[in-house]
């Protein structure tokens, strides 16, 4: 994968249509290495993480995609509900075109204890592993699977640098309230892991300065009183163990950070259309703009499909009031009813996108319509790829 991309900061992907985004022109740029799917939970992240690397991949990219505990029906077409923290083949892609698909479904704990594994001896991994803090803090802290993401990405662009495995990585990232977790959770996290207090919280038994250890024996016995004692000799035990990886977490996510702000990277700002999804939608792409991180549109999901027919709503809600007065036609008065809420729902949206556009002009977008039911094979995902992409599916 090509370290250069000069054209993402800059929005190539729209075309002669203002503010259309490309997704074909973005999939098929040589130079595009990473694609990040990002925005708040329940937006359908990983359904278009999915369409897009199968998509590129019967363009002729070699893709993997690193999903983020996908819905059961989806992880079935992709034969995800086989698959580990290692990528594993997708069958049935189509790979005329030379290229091919892997899939992976992310395990936070297991990705926590491959990096534990890779930087301690034998000995101290075994310590660390098996301890009760360590385990707690690798399976439900917060912020951990938006760090573990990360880490998998950066170790899987390592390898495809190194082997030329692949030349795409599309990432689905967590399903996070907020979207600005996938970027703060991570220095959080290794914050806390390489966090100056928690060292001299837990560091009674390390120095020799009396007074020191005066004063913290005094933090020690409140902590005591406030965790208990086991806990507490879980954390100090933990601490011992974990002291020579501490400095490592920091600086592993701040090469990770620096990767996501490289111009091979291109994100993707997945909403639906609501208020507060755009409204996250619309703090992310500034988030990403103070950053530096290239943009490269927002993906409006599930969008209500224009209704059959030239009535306006007021037209349709007029003719179904003089049927219901008329006491005939309940069922064409009901119809009519139903093309006004479409109606108007659809001018709702439309008006949101609208206000998106006006504060966001640089953002190309792509609309994707609602389906009428769960994707849950790849014929579903081709079909939302074509959408993604402005085709009529």
């Amino acid at each position: 994968m090509s370290p250069t991309h000069s054209h993402a900061r800059r929005g190539p992907q729209s075309d002669s249509r203002a503010g259309h985004l490309d997704v074909d022109a973005l999939l098929d740029d040589p130079h595009t290495g990473i694609i990040v799917c990002c925005g708040s939970g329940g937006v359908g992240k990983t359904t278009t993480s999915a369409a897009l690397a199968l998509r590129a991949a019967e363009r002729g990219r070699k893709v993997v995609v690193l999903t983020i505990d996908p819905a059961r029906r989806l992880a079935q077409s992709m034969g995800i509900e086989a698959l580990d923290n290692t990528p594993r083949p997708v069958v049935g892609v189509d790979a005329a075109a030379g290229g091919g698909l892997d899939a992976m479904m992310l395990d936070m704990k297991r990705t926590f204890d491959e990096v534990v594994e890779s930087q301690a001896t034998p000995e101290k991994a075994k310590q660390i592993l098996e301890n009760p803090f360590y385990i707690a803090l690798s399976s439900s802290f917060a912020g951990t699977q938006e760090y573990m993401a990360m880490e998998k990405l950066g170790q899987i662009h390592q390898e495809a640098q190194r082997t030329g495995t692949y030349d795409l990585i599309v990432v689905d990232t967590p399903p996070s309230r907020s979207a600005l977790d996938f970027l703060d959770a991570p220095e959080r996290l290794s914050s806390f892991l390489d966090g100056k207090f928690i060292r001299l919280l837990l560091a009674p038994a390390r120095g020799p300065a009396k007074v020191m250890t005066a004063g913290l024996s005094l933090i020690t016995n409140a902590l005591t009183k406030i965790l208990g004692a086991q806990v507490l000799r879980d954390m100090q035990t933990f601490v011992a163990a974990f002291d020579t990886l501490f400095g490592g977490f920091r600086q592993r996510a701040q090469k990770t950070f620096e990767l996501l702000q490289a111009d091979g990277t291109a994100f993707l700002v997945v909403a639906a259309p609501e208020p507060d999804a755009l409204r996250e939608a619309a703090y992310f792409v500034e988030r990403l703009s103070e950053d530096g991180m290239p943009l490269a549109g927002l993906v409006v999901n599930r969008a209500s499909p224009e209704p059959e027919g030239a009535l306006s709503a007021d037209e349709a809600m007029a003719a179904s009031a003089r049927l219901r007065k008329a006491e005939e036609g309940s069922l064409t008065a009901g119809l009519l009813r139903l093309h006004a809420d479409q109606t108007r729902m659809v001018e709702r949206e439309a008006l949101l996108r609208d206000r998106f556009a006006a504060a966001h002009p640089e953002v190309p977008t792509a609309v994707v319509p609602a389906l009428a039911g769960d994707v849950h094979d790849l014929s579903g995902l081709r079909r939302v790829g074509a959408l993604l992409a402005g085709e009529q599916a």
